[in-house]
C-alpha cells in the first residue's frame, strides 16, 4: 500500500504547482443500479492520489494561500451509528485528521456554509466542471458571491480553470512504491492468464473462463476485475469491448482474453493474450498470430526514454501493413496504405495507453504539436492486433476477404514500464511465443 507520507507529499507538490489558486477535488459517490441498491463504491482516482481517503461524498481543499495549518482541508461523513449499521465504518472528521492527514476537518453538510470564507484570499479556483454536478452549483455559487464582492471591493475576480492538467501531469510519471504496485497487479493478472489457458477446454463458455480468472483475482486479495473481463471466442474476438462472455469455446477457434485486476489502492493490470482452445493453431490462425506478434516485438523493442506513443504505434503498424500485404489481404505500398488508411477494416485502434490508477490511466499523449517524450517511470500498454470480420466494409481498392480468414481475432497486450536503459515488460509470466502456448 501507499504511505500516508506519499501522499503527502504528492499534496506538497500539487500545492507548489497551484501556487496561490485553491483547488477543490470531490470524491467520488455512491451509484446505484437498481432500486436502492448501490455499486460496489470505486473512488475517483483524482481525489485519492492527494488523499488516500476511501469513503464517498467527501471533498478534499487545497488552500496554498493560507496558513500552515489552514492548506488541507476535508468535509467528509461524520461518524454516525446508525449509517455505520447499514454501510460500514466511517473514518468521521477525527479520522480524517488522525488518519489522513487533513489540517482541519468538518462534515459535508457544512461545505456549503464554509467555502465562501475558505476561498478568500485565493487568486482563482482549480475545480473540474461537468463531472461533479452534486458540488458545482454550489462552487459557482461561492464564485459569483466573490465577483459581486471584487465589484464593490477593487479586488481580483477569481478565475475558474482545470485541475487536470496539473494533476495528471503529476500521475503520468510513477513514483517507486507506484511501480510496485502496478507490478503487483500486473502480476497477478498475468498468473490468471496462465491459470486460465492451462484449464481451457472446447466446450467450455467463456463465462467460465472468465470466473477462473476473476476467482484468481479475488483469492489473491484484490478488489477484481479492473474492467469488464472479455472472453472472445472465435469471431467474438473481432468486437473489441466484448463482454457478453455468454457463448461456447469451440475446437479449432481462437479465444482472446483480456483481463487484468485492480488492487486494494486501485493499482491496474491490463493483459491480452490469444491463442488456440485446442492448442493448435490453423495455418491462417498462424499466419495473422506471427504477424501480430512481430508488431508487438518491434513496437516494445522501440521503447526508450525520448520516444513517443506515436512512435511506438509507428512501429507496429508498419510492421502489420507489411504482414498483411505479404498474405494478400491488403495490397498497394506499405506508405500509401498506412497514410491512406485503408488498413483500419483490419487494424483499427491505436497500439496502446497509459497505465496506473486508471485502466486508460491519464495524462496527454500530446502537447499542441509535440508528442509527449517518454520518461523514467511511465508505465503504457503495448497492444497491436488483427480483426478480420465482416463488421467494416473493405475500403475501395483493397482485395474482398476469402472466408478462410473470417472470424480471426488476435490481440497480444503487454505492460512495460520505461526504465533508465529503455524499458521492463511487467507482463512476462503470461507466455505468448507459439511454442509456449500451442501443444507440440
Amino acid at each position: 500500500m501507499i504511505n500516508s507520507q506519499t501522499f503527502s507529499n504528492r499534496r506538497d507538490l500539487f500545492f507548489s504547482k497551484l501556487g496561490r489558486n485553491a483547488a477543490i477535488i470531490p470524491a467520488a459517490t455512491l451509484m446505484t443500479h437498481h432500486s436502492d441498491c448501490e455499486h460496489a463504491f470505486r473512488q475517483h482516482s483524482d481525489f485519492w492520489y492527494l488523499t488516500g481517503f476511501d469513503e464517498p461524498n467527501a471533498i478534499a481543499l487545497f488552500l496554498p494561500h493560507k496558513p500552515i495549518g489552514e492548506k488541507y482541508i476535508l468535509f467528509v461523513l461524520p461518524k454516525e451509528k446508525e449509517a455505520e449499521v447499514w454501510q460500514g465504518f466511517r473514518y468521521g472528521l477525527e479520522g480524517a485528521i488522525e488518519s489522513f492527514g487533513a489540517d482541519i476537518a468538518h462534515s459535508i453538510e457544512e461545505f456549503p456554509n464554509l467555502l465562501g470564507n475558505y476561498l478568500i484570499g485565493a487568486e482563482g479556483l482549480a475545480f473540474r466542471l461537468g463531472k461533479h454536478l452534486h458540488v458545482e452549483p454550489l462552487i459557482l455559487k461561492a464564485l459569483s458571491e466573490q465577483l459581486d464582492r471584487s465589484q464593490r471591493t477593487g479586488e481580483t475576480a477569481m478565475q475558474l480553470f482545470p485541475p487536470c492538467p496539473i494533476l495528471h501531469q503529476l500521475r503520468l510519471k510513477k513514483e517507486n512504491e507506484e511501480i510496485q504496485r502496478i507490478k503487483e497487479a500486473v502480476t497477478i493478472s498475468a498468473k490468471a492468464h496462465e491459470l486460465a489457458r492451462s484449464m481451457l477446454k472446447p466446450g467450455m463458455s467463456e463465462r467460465e473462463i472468465q470466473a477462473i480468472i476473476e476467482k484468481y483475482f479475488l483469492d489473491q486479495g484484490t478488489r477484481g476485475p479492473a474492467y469488464g473481463s472479455i472472453v472472445a471466442g472465435g469471431d467474438n474476438a473481432c468486437v473489441l469491448h466484448y463482454t457478453s462472455n455468454q457463448s461456447e469455446l469451440n475446437s479449432g477457434d481462437l479465444v482472446l482474453i483480456d483481463a487484468g485486476c485492480s488492487l486494494i489502492d486501485y493499482y491496474n493490470g491490463d493483459i491480452t493474450r490469444t491463442f488456440p482452445i485446442n492448442g493448435k493453431f490453423t495455418e491462417q490462425q498462424k499466419a495473422i498470430y506471427e504477424i501480430v506478434l512481430a508488431a508487438q516485438k518491434e513496437a516494445i523493442n522501440s521503447i526508450v526514454p525520448g520516444q513517443t506513443a506515436e512512435g511506438i504505434h509507428s512501429s507496429a503498424l508498419k510492421v502489420l501493413v507489411e504482414g498483411l500485404v505479404d498474405l494478400r489481404l491488403l495490397k498497394g505500398k506499405v506508405d500509401s496504405i498506412i497514410e491512406e488508411g485503408s488498413y483500419r477494416h483490419l487494424y483499427m485502434h491505436r497500439t496502446g495507453h497509459w497505465l496506473g490508477l486508471d485502466v486508460h490511466d491519464v495524462g496527454a499523449y500530446r502537447l499542441g504539436e509535440y508528442p509527449v517524450k517518454l520518461e523514467q517511470g511511465m508505465v503504457l500498454t503495448v497492444e497491436p492486433g488483427i480483426y478480420i470480420s465482416d463488421r467494416i466494409p473493405v475500403p475501395k481498392g483493397q482485395p474482398d476477404i476469402d472466408l478462410e480468414w473470417k472470424g480471426i481475432g488476435i490481440r497480444i497486450e503487454d505492460d512495460v514500464l520505461i526504465s533508465d536503459k529503455g524499458y521492463e515488460v511487467l507482463s512476462s509470466l503470461a507466455l505468448k511465443e507459439i511454442d509456449e502456448i500451442q501443444c507440440s
